[in-house]
């Protein structure tokens, strides 16, 4: 069949690929492929031999013939049983809605105990990203609402790491493992520029250690990986 095209933007599919083969996963996982899109990722996975399965708002955009697509509203019920994944993956999902309650509580249901999360979503506190909140008002790949579009598609959420990791582990996971896709060449000068100022910030006031991590400061996207802290199957 035809390449399937990534409604993702360039070079995202590519770089979390990178992230997931260092992952060594094993391929006889039940693994589902939440906001699926085209089924662009669905299709690597499915030719690597994992065992997948696929969701999203809108499955009849689905292109991958080889793997059902289910209608999925995530933040509502999930239509899958408890315990059904070893893995879960959303690639650039979770800044597309506003309950992340939801997500974390439904992903956690579905995941068998130490199942896994991995997500990716645009770093709002790369140095570039701060730097264009400062002057426009929108961080890194965010920008300003159409106010009656609810058609899913708009960046609605933008979360920091701790943020994330105060819902998640409130849903029952770990604190993330996090890692970036790439460094951004204006973080990179902008680290340059700012190194003297930030060198003083510390002497006055302790920056918290996560949010100033070198990874955070430069990358484009975050790379998080949830363990589902849960014991016992539900």
């Amino acid at each position: 069949m035809d390449e399937i095209k990534p409604i993702a933007m360039p070079g995202t599919h590519e770089k979390f690929m990178e992230f997931f083969k260092r992952q060594d996963e094993s391929t006889d996982q039940r693994i589902l492929d939440l906001g699926a899109g085209h089924g662009a990722f669905t299709k690597k996975l499915n030719d690597m031999g994992y065992n997948m399965f696929a969701c999203d708002l809108f499955p009849e955009i689905f292109q991958y013939d080889k793997i059902e697509c289910k209608k999925v509203d995530i933040t509502q019920h999930f239509p899958y049983d408890d315990n059904a994944f070893d893995m879960v993956i959303a690639v650039e999902v979770s800044e597309h809605i506003l309950d992340h309650e939801n997500f974390f509580a439904e992903i956690s249901r579905i995941l068998k105990p130490e199942g896994k999360l991995y997500l990716s979503t645009p770093n709002i506190l790369s140095l570039k990203s701060r730097m264009r909140f400062l002057f426009r008002g929108f961080f890194y790949s965010f920008n300003p609402l159409e106010i009656t579009n609810y058609d899913g598609l708009q960046h609605v959420a933008s979360r920091t790491l701790d943020q994330y990791n105060y819902i998640a582990v409130k849903h029952g996971f770990r604190e993330a493992e996090f890692d970036i896709d790439r460094k951004q060449s204006t973080s990179r000068w902008l680290l340059v520029l700012l190194t003297p100022a930030m060198f003083v910030y510390k002497l006055i006031k302790r920056p918290d250690p996560i949010h100033n991590h070198r990874k955070l400061l430069l990358g484009r996207l975050l790379f998080l990986t949830y363990f589902n802290n849960k014991t016992t199957k539900v």
